[in-house]
């Protein structure tokens, strides 16, 4: 049971709650007998013998950058008060760096005296006046012959036991092993790790599968220079034979790396190459045939690659610097295919975009039935010249043949470049494609995933209702998993289904497997930050996952606009609005974006412009129901109802005679303060898999929401209860 104010713990008397561990609360209290104040953790049992030892012996540490032990208790432990904050990621380098030498410096003095932490993780680190405090030593163990070797109290009365906190356990530690300093220079790269890039290196679902993938996985690729990569990866070696023996190793490691000049990670931008074919139609094989060598290369540790959506933005660009300094990228590969009969013509040229120098060309006269063979021959030469270390066996090409029936090959790639036009007639036109590869080869698994997207996308903009086309989209991308077991793009589809049929383990699972086949997929990182972290995770996880997808796609405004929702919904407000209205000043035209943008300025007190953006905007869209549901919401924050309540007479007549989604008159209906309406329609939302309702349902402007005993049962119904 807490203590309550005023409560005495011998000479100390508790002024109030700090916080709650798994190890019991802390408490700021005052020594009466010094006058200060101190920190105070308390236990709920009793310290034994043997840790009463080791507490004094921890007391006896003076180090800046250690929190000071001042007194133990029965079952309390006396601190320093440090008036911090938890040491929290991503980081620019150099303050990563700086604040990494001083926990090192830290370590290295409790090691020097046999103390191992052996729960050094973020949590326990706290950042005040710019340098850190490494605190509670709880689980600590005295350690007084180095590495290797056990105290023998510890040894018999630990071995087999896990203490510490599963994302941030060394391998050895998850096991029940005896552990040394070597355990928390393991800790010392999870925590480095995490400053650089915001994100744990081992995560599962629970702390057993969480030991798990510490145990028998690896972390995803780290974007930052080699050198410190290095260090990381030999701190996270799974034997600790194989990691620095001291911790003053990796600290000298760290101010070598410092002092050199940074390596930067090798990027490349792939460039939606030239259709120099007579028959303009065939634009769709050039794209492929560059999309191809897309895929094949973000599956390479160690190389940044820009996703298609960005890096097409350029189509025709000539100005390669322009390429380079806006997507963030050293190299650009760019070429042009000609195609006549079974002949081809293809070229490349990568470019270092510093100087503009041609870095590698070739060109390639083949056969049709060799496009294959040239994908993986253009790729393996970029690997070549940027010397990119494989994680892969030589004879293993980098593009796979997914099928030897090159007409089956040619629909495919026909439907994926009409379908993601996302309009109407691309969409019916990518299905039947689709279909033909279907029937010309039934086990060509992206086909099969590529028709999942398309049901996805029929119910996301609204031109059919989710409930019908959901199922449909499930056999599809579970058949392509079948046929492809390491098909990332099957299991981030089937995520997003499970996420809309609420099996929200299912979805996260799926997520995670996805973007563990491919790291590099901006796409699977996007719904894994909107769909799953966004309901499950913390607020900083959830945007960490959106920034690493705009990282390998910059310009992608569907994922702009959503990035822009959540820092809205997590009270980001300012920059919310701020890039809200640079969104709408950059992309004036991009109705999904402006309907999402406008939404959160009109939620800050700006209707008129929100409403100035949405006016222009096409309206023969099955997805102008958005639009209109937008303008009636401006409209009422302006004081004319009059006008809200006839867009959403509009809406109800229209949905008569097509279909519209759910949430579009559930917005509508907000705006015009018919609460009870709203329910139902976002009811019905739930019901019919609408994506919309699954992604905003908890942001309307309905009084009292989070209260409302029907919103309540919209989460039960979600089983987010």
């Amino acid at each position: 049971m807490p203590l309550t104010t005023g409560t005495r713990l011998g000479p100390y008397e508790i002024l109030s709650l700090l916080g709650a561990g798994g190890m019991g609360e802390v408490y700021r209290a005052r020594d009466t007998r010094l006058g200060r104040e101190v920190a105070i953790k308390v236990s709920e049992e009793r310290f034994s013998e043997r840790f009463d030892k080791e507490a004094r012996a921890i007391a006896s540490l003076n180090h800046p950058n250690i929190c000071t032990l001042y007194d133990v208790g029965p079952n309390y432990l006396v601190m320093e008060l440090v008036d911090g904050a938890p040491l929290k990621g991503p980081l620019p380098l150099a303050e990563a760096l700086r604040l990494a030498a001083q926990i090192a410096d830290a370590l290295a003095a409790a090691h020097s005296r046999g103390i191992v932490h052996r729960d050094l993780k973020p949590g326990n680190i706290l950042v005040a006046a710019s340098s850190v405090k490494l605190l509670d030593f709880g689980l600590a163990k005295l350690n007084r012959d180095g590495p290797g070797a056990n105290d023998d109290t510890v040894t018999q009365t630990q071995a087999g036991t896990v203490l510490g906190t599963a994302a941030y356990m060394s391998p050895e530690q998850t096991e029940g092993k005896p552990v040394d300093a070597r355990s928390d220079i393991f800790a010392f790269g999870l925590v480095l790790y995490e400053l650089l890039s915001g994100q744990r290196a081992f995560r599962g679902e629970t702390s057993i599968s969480t030991m798990a993938a510490i145990l028998h996985k690896e972390p995803e690729p780290l974007d930052a220079p080699a050198d410190i990569i290095r260090i990381i990866t030999r701190c996270l070696r799974k034997a600790p034979a194989d990691r620095f023996q001291t911790i003053a190793e990796v600290r000298a490691a760290l101010q070598q790396a410092a002092a050199k000049p940074a390596e930067k990670t090798p990027s490349i931008a792939v460039l939606p190459f030239t259709n120099m074919s007579m028959d303009k139609e065939q634009e769709f094989f050039s794209d492929g045939l560059a999309e191809e060598i897309i895929n094949a290369l973000t599956k390479l540790p160690g190389l940044r690659v820009i996703a298609r959506t960005s890096a097409f933005r350029f189509r025709g660009e000539q100005d390669l610097r322009k390429v380079g300094e806006t997507l963030q990228v050293s190299t650009v590969l760019e070429g042009s295919v000609r195609k006549s009969g079974n002949r081809l013509r293809i070229t490349a040229q990568l470019i270092n975009v510093a100087d503009d120098s041609h870095i590698w060309s070739d060109r390639y006269d083949r056969e049709m039935a060799d496009v294959f063979a040239i994908q993986d021959e253009i790729s393996q030469a970029i690997v070549d010249t940027l010397k990119i270390k494989l994680a892969r066996q030589p004879d293993h090409p980098l593009v796979e043949r997914k099928t030897t029936n090159l007409e089956a090959y040619n629909a495919y790639l026909e439907g994926r470049y009409h379908v993601l036009q996302v309009t109407s007639a691309g969409m019916a036109r990518g299905r039947q494609c689709y279909e033909r590869a279907i029937r010309l080869d039934p086990h060509y698994a992206p086909t099969h995933a590529g028709l999942a997207e398309y049901y996805y996308l029929l119910a996301l903009f609204s031109h059919s209702p989710g409930r019908d086309v959901i199922p449909a989209a499930i056999a599809s991308a579970e058949r392509a998993r079948q046929l492809d077991p390491s098909s990332a793009d099957a299991y981030s589809a089937l995520g997003c289904f499970r996420a809309n049929e609420f099996k929200w383990e299912a979805a996260g699972a799926d997520f995670a497997r996805a973007i563990e086949l491919n790291p590099a997929d901006a796409l699977s990182r996007f719904r894994h930050a909107l769909f799953y972290l966004r309901r499950f995770g913390q607020p900083d996880e959830a945007l960490a996952e959106m920034k690493r997808a705009l990282d390998l796609d910059p310009l992608n405004l569907h994922f702009r606009a959503w990035e822009v929702v959540l820092l809205h919904a997590y009270g980001r407000v300012p920059e919310a609005v701020e890039r809200a209205r640079a969104g709408i000043e950059a992309f004036p035209n991009f109705w999904y974006g402006c309907f999402l943008w406008a939404w959160v300025l009109t939620e800050r007190g700006c209707p008129e412009e929100a409403e100035a953006a949405l006016q222009h905007l096409p309206a023969n869209d099955p997805a102008s129901v958005y639009l209109l549901a937008g303008v009636a919401l401006a409209a009422a924050r302006q004081n004319r109802p009059a006008q809200a309540k006839g867009i959403l007479a509009q809406l109800d007549e229209l949905s008569g005679k097509q279909y519209v989604s759910p949430f579009a008159l559930a917005l509508a209906c907000a705006a015009c303060g018919e609460v009870d309406r709203s329910y139902v329609w976002l009811d019905r939302g739930l019901d019919e898999c609408d994506p919309f309702t699954l992604f905003n349902f908890d942001l309307l402007p309905l009084p009292g929401l989070q209260s409302d005993p029907r919103f309540q049962a919209l989460l039960r119904k979600m089983r987010l209860a």
